[in-house]
């Protein structure tokens, strides 16, 4: 080995310089380095979402049909329509004694009224007793229903019997004293070829002759109600009864959620409430207009339920959801959106299906997050609400 071979053997590494360059470059890549990671985990986990949501948009069956459906923007909830507290300070009446009471009728100082257990009840001096039950036991789910019955509308007569719509069984007429029923109209005749799957409400003329009544939907039972809200159907009807020729004829079609019916004081037209639309519509059953229908009231601020005479000529309307403006109504916004409904149901359904879930332990548990967790997303509920019209 000559000399110059053995200098460059023993010629020493270059120290690094370190920069304040080559300090950022290593921050640079670090940098890069984590948004690698987060971009894949975040990838990730969007997928995780996606994938299983579009399994069930794909797989799974829908329960509902949903139909898009046009509302206006809801009015202001200002001047008359500001909304106030004043039913949160009603006394509350045989609290925890009577389950969900629906329709309210008295005959003197005694009160009558249908109960979610499918009895029809008498309250007089402060005492609670049962007077007839159209359907039979057990109660106190939802399977239970149709075999329960379910009283919703009711009504006296100019006997001062009572005239009750179940939503199971049909119309009937109870006599408060023995509590004897007597069959009208049965669920099972169809009308028109239709099945009456949900009657509601009645209203009776003053000689007792003409009953008016609501079927909700000739698909969705009243256990079904939230299903028949968000799928809009437009299959309810306004029917009459005749007392004398025991005939029903149909007076309106078409309708969504037919809801509350109230005749006229002068008993010239009868106004039925439209829940999907927020609105009431009127039919003429005398005078020139007779077999007319018109727009009584629409867009109202909220979802009507029942309504009655007010004692100021008017009519007072039960409101069992608010339309909130100013806010958000998300059921107006997922009114022209059934896709996103039917992606919700879908995943209601998806629950069914897991075997670890609540749900397919008991179908009432899902039913009631149904009614208590979707609406927070849907409806957006809060305690019923009365306005006058």
């Amino acid at each position: 080995m000559n000399e110059a071979e053995g200098l460059r053997q023993r010629r020493p590494v270059r120290p690094q310089v370190i920069t304040d360059d080559s300090s950022a470059q290593e921050a640079k890549e670090g940098s890069t380095y984590s948004s690698k990671v987060f971009r894949v985990t975040f990838l990730t986990l969007a997928a995780s979402v996606v994938v299983p949501l579009l399994g069930v948009t794909v797989l799974l069956d829908c329960p509902i049909d949903s139909q898009p459906i046009s509302l206006k923007e809801p009015p202001l909830l200002t001047g008359v329509l500001e909304p106030n507290i004043k039913l949160r300070k009603a006394e509350r009446l045989w609290e925890n004694e009577l389950v969900g009471p629906e329709s309210i009728v008295n005959i003197g100082d005694v009160l009558f009224t249908g109960t979610a257990d499918g009895k029809i009840i008498k309250i007089e001096d402060g005492e609670i007793q049962t007077i007839a039950r159209i359907g039979h036991g057990p109660c106190g789910t939802r399977e239970d229903e149709p075999m329960c019955g379910r009283p919703l509308g009711i009504r006296v007569g100019p006997n001062n019997t009572l005239f009750v719509a179940d939503a199971y069984y049909g119309l009937y007429e109870v006599d408060p004293g023995t509590g004897e029923t007597k069959m009208l109209v049965s669920t099972k005749t169809l009308i028109e070829g239709q099945k009456l799957s949900f009657l509601n409400d009645l209203s009776v003329t003053r000689d007792g002759r003409k009953i008016y009544f609501t079927d909700s939907s000739s698909k969705w039972q009243r256990r079904d109600y939230l299903f028949l809200i968000m799928e809009a159907t437009d299959d309810g009807r306004l029917l009459e009864y005749d007392m004398v020729t025991k005939e029903v004829k149909v007076l309106m079609v078409g309708l969504r959620f037919p809801n509350g019916v109230q005749l006229s004081p002068a008993e010239d037209f009868v106004l039925v409430q439209e829940t999907t639309m927020a609105r009431i519509r009127r039919y003429y059953v005398s005078g020139l207009m007779k077999g007319g229908a018109d727009m009584f009231v629409e867009n109202m601020p909220g979802l009507p339920d029942n309504i009655r005479l007010s004692s100021s000529g008017g009519y007072w309307v039960a409101m069992s959801a608010v339309r909130p403006n100013p806010g958000f109504s998300l059921l107006d916004f997922l009114s022209e959106k059934p896709w996103i409904k039917r992606m919700i149901f879908k995943e209601r359904k998806r629950d069914y299906l897991c075997p670890n879930h609540a749900a397919t332990q008991d179908r009432h548990l899902d039913m009631s997050r149904l009614v208590t967790e979707v609406p927070k997303l849907l409806i957006a509920r809060c305690p019923e609400s009365i306005w006058e019209v």
